[in-house]
């Protein structure tokens, strides 16, 4: 596709998506009312008040708007064309942020300027964006032509997340990941997102799930084993369309299943592990002996697929002992409930959910929340002022919070949809992307059913660089949505 200008090009602000821009500021409004009442104490402070939250926030917010309404009036081609120097100047920023930021309770995230704090992984977010877009609207780019182009695409997100990690701040980093969706809707497998829901299932089973159960096996371990067998037999059916081997591989693995019952009947001692791990290589070398017999290549999915997850299973123990941090170890003992820690880790959480629940259906009152106005639930006014929301405002003002963000979802896929360029589809897919994760994750670990990883809300969070980082993203969308009229197919 190539990109030209029509002779009349439209007002920006007349081919605009006001319907976005009205949502935006709706949420941002609701999100300087809602900080007030996080940081409200009694001491009848206006929301004016620069040297309170709210005051801060409402400068954050005016900054936001000339940002967004400068980045309107910008060429929409000079995004496109400044891509990657963008995102090369925000990796070198991150760099050295590594080196130059303040350790800020244990993260070396925040480059400090005077009273001014900024985190540059904020607007890596778009940078990152752009730079995938520009990737995919490379001439005759396509995502499954050679593996080279998986490779490529990954090191784009990859680079960032490294960067972030070593700043020791998991949360950000993790937000990263969520582009991985962009690539599935350019053509990525589904086995990729199956791939991403098995690890986290089996991650949660090895873990919750560590007790003894039979034959040196533990409970998780035998779960996991059993739906790796489970899985490798419908891959052999429904991918490899093999039904004679399929067959006869499930009939092997309940013939190993009845041997192992009528030894234990017999109290003869049998090596679970041992006995499970040989009847699955045993299926694996029939299966590879057919694979070269009929030359069905497919078959190696369904081999790669049984060594790759036991090989996932047997790492979990020493990724999650050695690799994870005491903190984050102990945050997700708690979210599994194998610990309960509320006066530690999990009181954050615990209180949080305190409040959600006090608010009832239609909640208590416009500041007459007690557990907020008490100072219960720490960094209320940041990464847990959802639970302010659903204090005050009760079930009916969460929900009104939720659909509208869903609202604004819906209509950011809308928008990205009826995009003719690649550059502005896989842009705005980026955004959405980061919107939903952000929102999904930042909802689930206030009512306890995600893991504290302290990423912002997006809108409602206090802070200028989560707010500028999201406006930024937002409106050069928008920039890019609203220049959709100037380009020919």
């Amino acid at each position: 596709m190539e990109l030209r200008s029509t002779d009349k090009s439209p007002s920006v602000f007349r081919s605009l998506d006001w319907v976005t821009v009205i949502l935006y500021i709706l949420l941002v409004a609701a999100g300087a009312v809602s900080i007030y009442a996080a940081s409200y104490d009694f001491d009848q402070a206006s929301i004016f008040d620069f040297a309170e939250f709210s005051g801060k926030q409402l400068r954050w917010i005016g900054l936001s708007f000339i940002i967004g309404f400068i980045i309107l009036l910008m060429d929409y081609r000079m995004y496109e064309a400044y891509a990657y120097p963008i995102y090369g100047v925000v990796i070198l920023v991150l760099i050295a942020t590594v080196f130059l930021s303040p350790n800020i309770h244990g993260s070396h995230s925040w480059l400090v300027f005077g009273p001014v704090s900024l985190q540059p992984a904020e607007f890596g977010k778009f940078a990152t964006s752009l730079a995938l877009a520009k990737l995919f609207d490379s001439y005759n780019f396509n995502l499954n032509a050679k593996p080279s182009n998986y490779f490529r695409a990954l090191i784009i997100i990859l680079v960032p997340i490294c960067i972030i990690l070593c700043q020791k701040e998991t949360g950000s980093a993790l937000v990263y990941l969520s582009l991985v969706f962009v690539l599935y809707r350019e053509g990525m497998s589904g086995f990729v997102l199956s791939a991403i829901f098995l690890s986290v299932l089996f991650f949660v089973l090895a873990v919750k799930y560590m007790d003894p159960l039979i034959m040196g096996l533990s409970t998780g371990e035998f779960m996991v084993l059993t739906i790796i067998c489970i899985i490798y037999c419908l891959l052999l059916i429904f991918y490899c369309k093999d039904f004679i081997i399929a067959r006869n591989v499930t009939v092997g693995f309940i013939a190993a299943g009845t041997i192992v019952t009528i030894l234990l009947l017999c109290n003869v001692p049998v090596n679970g592990r041992l006995f499970f791990l040989l009847t699955i290589a045993a299926a694996l070398i029939y299966t590879a002996l057919a694979m070269l017999r009929h030359r069905i290549s497919k078959f190696v999915v369904a081999i790669g697929f049984v060594v790759v997850s036991i090989g996932f299973l047997y790492s979990v123990n020493y990724v999650f002992d050695k690799v994870l941090q005491p903190h984050q170890q102990t945050r997700i003992l708690v979210l599994l409930g194998i610990e309960d820690d509320i006066r530690g880790v999990g009181y954050n959480v615990n209180q949080s959910k305190i409040a959600i629940g006090s608010g009832g259906m239609s909640g208590k009152g416009f500041l007459n929340g007690t557990q907020t106005k008490l100072k219960y639930v720490p960094e209320q006014h940041t990464d847990f002022i959802f639970c302010t929301i659903g204090e005050e405002e009760g079930f009916i003002g969460s929900a009104a919070v939720l659909v509208t963000f869903l609202i604004l979802i819906l209509r950011l896929i809308h928008i990205a949809e009826r995009q003719k360029s690649t550059f502005s589809r896989v842009y705005s897919y980026c955004v959405v992307s980061l919107l939903i994760f952000h929102v999904c994750i930042n909802v689930g670990m206030v009512i306890g059913l995600c893991p504290v990883i302290g990423i912002p809300l997006p809108f409602f969070s206090y802070g200028g660089s989560s707010l500028w980082g999201f406006t930024i993203l937002l409106f050069i969308m928008l920039r890019l949505d609203a220049a959709r009229k100037e380009i020919r197919d």
